[in-house]
């Protein structure tokens, strides 16, 4: 590849990737085919457990591409998974990485973050800019990062090389990891840390909150991390990871999918698994 073509290939990158969340529907198989995996759940509350499996497997019936889905409630100690350690391209949601990163790198010198690291990363979660993002993945670089990766047990993460944080490698059980951290009190990031990184991201701007929030009853909170990326090879990347709380629950949906003929057609995939995690969740 010569230097113009990586620069030119660098740029067409930096132009796409955008906040999301994968979320791909399960195709039908070919006779020859294996069968597709299937929605395992588990719940202390009775029934719970069988009604999402069908709910979110009926939601993804017809959907093409490919699919993840992770969720956890707390509250009835609940948990669904599907393709929960198969990789995608993060997109934007790797953005709360990187700022997890930055908080837990600060921690360690006991310091509070400069006016602009906080700009930047203000910019980087509720508005998804890749500018601030590429300024503190290159302010932290990938030692840092790798070492955030491995304090927060998040072994099946792997940087995007050569400055391409949108191509990091991500899978739902380590985007879930990652959402109980920031929500519950824990020896890798401060209580003040958490606080500042669910701020910001209960503070995304209104175009960017579609995804996991949609369907939740109007008294949960939300926190919410959108990506999106289209590429020559399994199309559109849609992603979206959230926390959510109240009406007696305390969860996060996480949910990756690739290969989405457009942007849209994936928001709509992800959309109906997060409608019906709500609406059960709610009536338990």
């Amino acid at each position: 590849m010569t230097h113009r073509t990586f620069r030119r290939t660098r740029r067409m990158l930096a132009t796409t990737i955008g906040a999301g969340i994968l979320i791909s529907g399960v195709a039908a198989a070919s006779p020859a085919a294996a069968a597709p995996p299937a929605v395992s759940c588990t719940s202390a509350k009775a029934g719970l457990a069988a009604k999402l499996q069908k709910d979110i497997t009926a939601a993804l019936a017809g959907r093409k591409g490919t699919v993840a889905v992770g969720v956890y409630d707390r509250t009835t100690n609940t948990t669904c998974g599907l393709r929960a350690s198969t990789a995608f391209d993060s997109a934007s949601v790797v953005k709360v990485t990187v700022l997890g990163a930055l908080m837990w790198d600060a921690q360690k010198t006991k310091r509070g973050l400069t006016a602009r690291e906080r700009t930047l990363a203000t910019a980087m979660i509720t508005k998804s800019d890749n500018a601030s993002t590429t300024a503190l993945w290159n302010q932290l670089g990938l030692t840092k990062i790798k070492g955030f990766l491995a304090a927060a047990k998040m072994t099946q993460t792997k940087p995007g090389a050569n400055g391409y944080w949108g191509l990091t490698q991500i899978t739902v059980t380590d985007e879930q990891k990652l959402l109980r951290l920031l929500t519950a009190k824990n020896a890798v990031l401060l209580d003040s840390s958490r606080a500042y990184v669910n701020r910001l991201m209960g503070q995304v701007v209104a175009g960017q909150r579609w995804g996991t929030p949609y369907g939740k009853p109007a008294n949960v909170t939300l926190q919410v991390k959108n990506g999106w990326l289209s590429r020559a090879t399994n199309g559109w990347r849609v992603h979206s990871v959230g926390h959510f709380k109240g009406g007696g629950h305390d969860y996060h949906i996480t949910v990756l999918t690739h290969g989405n003929s457009t942007m849209n057609y994936g928001i709509a995939t992800i959309q109906g698994v997060a409608k019906v995690v709500h609406r059960d969740l709610a009536a338990s």
